[in-house]
């Protein structure tokens, strides 16, 4: 009887994980600095992915190249408009950004987010309000 409840408990465990994965939305990111506000000329980019999941937890990195990043966020405001950082990002090895572990949206980050209200930006010292930037889209 007990290996009957451990296995139904085990087996309704690994469906609630299956379906939090299967419902993770994840979105490509292509930073650059036309995207920027106001726009920066550079030769800098940068690419990666974020997901978020069904309980707002939210992971992913973007690796850039062609600038020195002095630090990566995720804030929120829509396009064409700058915005407060929400999430700074860890910076690893050779230009890659990584959203730190146990990163949550509260509520309404996360109908921002929806709304293409979110973005990933790259700070430089030479553009320390962002040399590359990236809407995030869902």
């Amino acid at each position: 009887m007990k290996h009957r409840v451990f296995t139904r408990a085990a087996v309704r465990a690994l469906f609630v994980a299956m379906c939090v994965t299967a419902n993770a939305k994840d979105v490509a990111v292509s930073l650059s600095g036309d995207q920027e506000v106001p726009a920066v000329t550079t030769a800098a980019k940068g690419s990666g992915k974020i997901t978020v999941g069904e309980d707002k937890s939210i992971s992913g990195s973007v690796k850039t190249t062609g600038v020195d990043g002095v630090a990566a966020h995720i804030h929120e405001a829509p396009a064409g408009k700058n915005g407060p950082p929400i999430i700074t990002l860890e910076k690893k090895a050779d230009g890659e950004w990584v959203v730190p572990a146990g990163s949550k949206l509260t509520d309404a980050q996360l109908e921002s987010l929806k709304a293409g209200n979110l973005y990933v930006n790259v700070h430089s010292a030479a553009h320390k309000g962002g040399e590359i930037r990236a809407q995030l889209k869902p």
